[in-house]
């Protein structure tokens, strides 16, 4: 059983797991509604206008390390022998999947010198979980798409 770095991270296949991760960004962020849903798209349009490459930095910072806090996950599923998705086991385990990638974002965030970026993050933090949690299903299906070859 190999690691999810190891099937995510395949030679040649970095750059079309970061594009499809930042997909499913902007589809997450697309998909909210309401007022805080406004807010969340109308700051993302921002945050990428003034920094376009921004999204794929952040994602490529991050992969390795959200590779890694979800394969835990992913070996479990594996160590079932179940031949489906990988939803069959992170969709009941949302939660703790969540903060697990959370857990990456809280350690990067305290690791801040400036105070707004840090003051910004522990504001937005209480709604991460919930947007993480939503955003699940899209990640077993990137996981699936390369972990099935």
């Amino acid at each position: 059983m190999g690691s999810l770095k190891d099937v995510l991270l395949a030679p040649g296949l970095r750059g079309k797991v970061i594009e499809d991760a930042i997909r499913l960004i902007d589809d997450e962020v697309a998909s909210k509604s309401g007022v805080t849903g406004f807010a969340l798209k109308a700051g993302y349009k921002v945050f990428k206008k003034v920094k376009p490459r921004v999204m794929h930095e952040a994602v490529d910072n991050l992969l390795d390390d959200f590779a890694a806090a979800i394969d835990p996950f992913y070996q479990e599923h594996l160590a079932s022998g179940r031949k489906g998705s990988i939803s069959e086991t992170l969709l009941p385990k949302r939660s703790g999947v969540a903060q697990a990638l959370l857990s990456i974002t809280d350690r990067r965030a305290e690791k801040q010198e400036g105070g707004v970026v840090k003051a910004t993050y522990h504001k937005l933090r209480p709604m991460a979980v919930r947007h993480t949690e939503d955003a699940i299903p899209g990640v077993c299906r990137l996981i699936d798409r390369y972990a099935k070859g």
